[in-house]
């Protein structure tokens, strides 16, 4: 699954590929997070990369489905 988390006071996304069976523990750890008033979100990647994000810092999160293929040019 994608993740794309906006971090307010920066023009920049965070864009994450995680893991699509760890839908619910993501969202729980997220919920967290941001109930913790100085907590960070930790995720990790599927290339094993952790990234930390303070709490009061994230604007928005967007989780989507598993990336398909982009199709590039006019093909059907």
């Amino acid at each position: 699954m994608d993740i794309r988390i906006g971090v307010t006071q920066s023009v920049k996304e965070l864009e994450l590929e995680l893991d699509d069976t760890a839908r619910a523990q993501v969202q729980a750890d997220i919920a967290a997070a941001l109930a913790a008033e100085a907590g960070m979100l930790w995720l990790t990647d599927k290339k094993g990369r952790t990234v930390g994000i303070p709490a009061a810092k994230i604007g928005y999160i967007e989780i989507g489905g598993p990336t398909e293929e982009r199709k590039v040019g006019f093909a059907r």
